[in-house]
């Protein structure tokens, strides 16, 4: 026993400095012998970087979003401001710059909160199973192969040192010497079979560990991109904190320049603009197509065609304002909103919706509405077209040049979620709306159902844009907004006033009757329209405007006052927070 430890320690003793001995390093070449020494130093930063980066967290580790965003400072600091702007006034500057200041930490806090919950699942605990599961189980495999070589040298001079025993006894002769000689010849026997059975254990662990060995070669590419992740959820982090200041303090700053320009000079440029009749804005400007609606569209087209959520999210107050009168005081500087489409559709849709009269004309309210109600496809469309030739001229060409633009908006439905149905539920009431008259609320409920069927009405105009209104159209109408119009998605095509003969609206006092267009055709040449959704059921536009009534009801706190976006977000957080 003493000389089997003593041969051991010798072992020891000529191990190298990374716990490999010159008899397992047989079995490697010098590839694996370069892999093998850099498992140590693999396990050991795996460890030490989880243990440093773990340390770093703010919320409480493995919790869920709201459990952690509670935790966070950044959220004890919201709560403390949304608790102190209560007590000051909500118009005075202090009161507002606070509030939106409470808006930005809460929003910041979930964005360090969604930061961390990515850093734990594709940073920390890959490097958690790296460090305690992985390295060590390859290493655990490496000792494993030292002491059985280890034995089995032992176990080899053991069998060499009987053999030559055995022989010496053999030389002897016969008597007792024989008997000693059997003996002898039996123990060589029983340590060879020890000796054969240990080697096949050498051999099988000697396999484990070299298949452990080139897994962690495949693998080490891998292991490197945990640390390259780590930067990039950091920076998307950093990036996406940064976006949300700069837009606060842009949202800020705008509020608090806005307060001191006086009433008169911000509504005397935009009445020339807003709030009259197309006809005479049109008139006085020498125009055929409405600035509001060219501009907007051309800036739209140059930025803002993939914007989630376009004429349905609201943009900020101040902003808004300030583009309404930039676009009546001096409409060659409005490249700087390009990169606010929200205010650029807001802009658009109070443009229509300030217009006296609706661009869809409430004289012919009721064809509008009669063309709705038909069921079948092929007439409802022949009802439609012929109620657009009966439009102003000017109210025709600049319908057209709405629609055309929507039905490109819809085509990137996937992208920005606004299909023809959405599109016609946001913007529909802001192009036709029932003449004001005086009635019992009997009257009032038909007008809230109307308003169902305009909504049918846009939407079968968008969907049939190319039907309706034929031939290609070029945006940019009064060349004017050049510098805002994306060149690949102008058409330098003719212009709505370019149109052939077939296209321009017939005369209002000759109007071509709904049903001799339909004897005249027959079903097959009828265009069939871009969506069912044109022929959806009264049951289903009642759902769909009521959807969007609910929606519009959780946003109501605009109208009070609270516009700005990240009040919106902040609102609907604070409540998951607190309730």
């Amino acid at each position: 026993m003493m000389k089997r430890q003593l041969h051991r320690m010798r072992q020891l003793a000529h191990t190298g400095s990374l716990g490999r001995t010159p008899e397992t390093a047989e079995f490697l070449g010098e590839d694996l012998l370069q892999v093998e020494q850099r498992l140590e130093p693999a396990k050991r930063a795996a460890h030490n970087v989880h243990k440093r980066l773990q340390a770093c967290l703010q919320g409480q580790s493995g919790a869920d979003m709201d459990k952690r965003v509670k935790k966070l400072p950044l959220m004890a600091l919201s709560t403390t401001m949304a608790e102190s702007f209560k007590e000051l006034d909500p118009d005075s500057s202090m009161g507002k710059a606070l509030e939106m200041s409470c808006a930005i930490q809460n929003q910041l806090a979930r964005i360090l909160a969604e930061f961390e919950m990515t850093l734990e699942r594709d940073v920390l605990q890959p490097l958690s199973r790296l460090s305690e599961e992985e390295l060590p189980a390859i290493l655990k495999h490496k000792k494993s192969l030292q002491k059985l070589v280890s034995d089995w040298n032992t176990l080899k001079s053991r069998l060499s040192q009987a053999a030559k025993n055995s022989g010496s006894s053999q030389g002897l002769g016969g008597g007792p010497s024989s008997h000693s000689h059997i003996t002898t010849a039996n123990k060589v026997e029983t340590l060879k079979e020890e000796e054969e059975e240990l080697k096949k254990k050498v051999e099988q662990c000697k396999d484990e560990y070299l298949a452990d060995l080139y897994h962690f070669t495949t693998k080490e590419d891998s292991y490197a991109n945990y640390f390259i992740h780590l930067l990039e959820i950091q920076a998307d982090y950093h990036r996406r904190s940064l976006t949300s200041l700069d837009t606060a303090l842009a949202e800020l700053r705008d509020n608090h320049s806005q307060a001191d320009l006086s009433p008169l000079m911000v509504a005397a440029p935009i009445s020339r603009v807003y709030g009259v009749s197309l006809r005479t804005h049109l008139e006085e400007l020498g125009r055929d197509i409405a600035l509001p609606i060219e501009a907007c569209v051309l800036m739209l087209l140059s930025e803002g065609m993939q914007e989630e959520g376009l004429f349905r999210l609201a943009a900020g107050a101040s902003v808004l304002k300030r583009l309404k009168q930039t676009m009546a005081s001096d409409p060659h500087s409005l490249e700087e909103f390009c990169s606010d489409p929200h205010a650029v559709a807001g802009a658009l849709k109070s443009y229509l919706r300030e217009l006296p009269e609706p661009l869809m004309t409430s004289d012919l309210y009721d064809d509008w509405m009669r063309a709705a109600s038909l069921k079948e496809p092929g007439a409802r469309l022949e009802a439609l077209r012929d109620v657009c030739s009966r439009l102003p001229q000017e109210n025709f060409s600049n319908l057209r040049y709405l629609m055309k633009f929507l039905a490109l908006l819809a085509e990137e439905q996937e992208v920005n979620k606004m299909t023809p149905s959405n599109i016609a539920i946001v913007l529909g009431p802001n192009l036709l709306w029932p003449p004001e008259k005086e009635g019992d609320q009997t009257q009032l409920d038909a007008a809230s159902v109307s308003s169902i069927q305009v909504v049918g009405v846009v939407e079968a105009l968008i969907q049939n844009a190319e039907t309706l209104f034929p031939g290609d159209i070029n945006f940019s109408v009064s060349g004017i907004f050049s510098a805002l119009a994306p060149q690949e998605k102008v058409s330098s095509q003719r212009t709505s006033e370019e149109l052939p003969p077939a296209a321009a609206p017939t005369p209002a006092a000759t109007p071509v009757p709904a049903s001799t267009a339909v004897k005249e055709r027959t079903e097959s040449d009828l265009p069939k329209p871009a969506s069912p959704k044109v022929s959806r059921s009264p049951m289903e536009m009642v759902a769909s405007a009521e959807d969007m009534t609910r929606r519009r009801s959780q946003g109501s706190y605009q109208k009070e006052g609270l516009t700005c976006p990240f009040l919106q977000d902040f609102y609907f957080s604070l409540a998951n927070v607190f309730l």
